[in-house]
């Protein structure tokens, strides 16, 4: 099932400073429709949330038009012109990732920048997070770079006692 997975996506929330960078970009790159969303919470805390492009995709399940697929990269993509907007792919991702776009009289969410992608360019939210809360590449990769990030948070509060 992940043999066509080359790429991964995560957001490490705990690195998150909430500037709304990824958004932003994301607007930019996408005609002013933000396929991240970052989200004030009842706490005051902002928090990015995206399609994480699941190994086992709910959304890529359930739909019944055969609209959602992976792309040569592992990437979860809606086909606008095969979407018959029916929501089911909304009902089923545990992000809310899906939102229904007017312009293109379908559903629509984070395609991991795919036109920049195609041109060997990594996505435009990765690039330009300053805290580093991103990551997107190889999975083994992603996965040693959030371990060592956990290490080195696990070693600072051992030293330093914080809790």
């Amino acid at each position: 099932m992940t043999s066509n997975i080359k790429v991964r996506y995560y957001i490490s929330l705990d690195v998150c400073i909430g500037c709304e960078t990824c958004e932003s970009v994301c607007a930019f790159e996408h005609d002013d429709r933000p396929n991240i969303r970052v989200y004030r919470t009842s706490l005051g805390v902002n928090i990015p949330v995206n399609c994480m492009h699941c190994i086992k995709a709910p959304c890529l399940e359930v739909c019944p038009v055969g609209a959602i697929y992976r792309d040569d990269e592992g990437a979860v993509i809606i086909d606008p012109n095969k979407c018959i907007g029916c929501g089911m792919c909304l009902a089923v991702c545990p992000y809310g990732a899906p939102r229904y776009d007017d312009w293109l009289n379908a559903f629509n969410k984070c395609d991991l920048c795919a036109s920049l992608r195609r041109q060997g360019i990594e996505p435009a939210c990765y690039q330009m997070c300053p805290s580093g809360a991103i990551f997107y590449g190889d999975p083994e990769k992603i996965i040693g770079d959030v371990g060592k990030r956990f290490a080195e948070k696990m070693l600072q509060s051992k030293i330093f006692g914080e809790h």
